[in-house]
């Protein structure tokens, strides 16, 4: 498998990843995707020489298969401003000014390429690489729910309070992820977002 970060890599994943929770391997009782690699967690029991052969196997299945069709999900963003505090580190960064940032980075198809590193945080592929901005130094101990950042060349969207060091460039007020019901989600692996820019009283009437 190619571990460059692409679509083509995504979508063998994605595949994957979609074969094994339809078909759980015994043993298996954790499966992690990353951009160009999957994550297998096993319990004390399981063997792991005949877990490997099972998902060779499984490989061999689906490599011609193609994955399931993704929604495209529009996401309202307030930016800048108390929601978006580090958007002049994105303008010190990229050189462009805040009406630049923002247009560019709601002008993106962003492709969902995993969810990790909280529950829902869904990782973006597809942002201007003009925008690429490094992590704040010293990373906030509380990230407010729905905020929309950026780190290195990535975006994303933090679905529930927690510590962070991406850069917030803005908020959704719209709730990403169901936790009591994970696959009742607004956002999942292979979806497509669209961000789009709204004033603060439509982030009020949508909150």
């Amino acid at each position: 498998m190619d571990h460059k970060i692409s679509e083509s890599t995504h979508k063998k994943i994605f595949t994957l990843i979609t074969h094994l929770i339809r078909n759980p391997i015994h043993g298996v009782v954790n499966i992690h995707p990353g951009y160009s690699s999957i994550l297998l967690t096993l319990d004390k029991m399981a063997n792991i020489d005949d877990t490997i052969r099972v998902v060779e196997n499984i490989l061999d299945v689906v490599q011609n298969s193609e994955p399931p069709e993704g929604k495209l999900v529009e996401v309202p963003v307030l930016y800048g401003g108390n929601y978006g505090k580090d958007i002049q580190r994105v303008v010190q960064f990229s050189k462009l000014s805040e009406g630049e940032i923002i247009q560019r980075h709601q002008t993106g198809n962003y492709l969902v390429y995993f969810l990790g590193f909280s529950p829902g945080f869904p990782y973006l592929g597809g942002m201007d690489q003009d925008l690429t901005t490094p992590r704040i130094q010293t990373p906030r101990k509380r990230v407010p729910q729905g905020s929309v950042a950026i780190a290195g060349g990535q975006t994303g969207i933090y679905p529930f309070p927690s510590p962070g060091g991406w850069n917030l460039i803005g908020r959704t007020p719209l709730k990403i992820f169901n936790i009591s019901n994970p696959q009742n989600s607004l956002i999942q692996m292979g979806d497509k977002v669209q961000f789009k820019s709204i004033s603060k009283d439509e982030y009020e009437l949508l909150k």
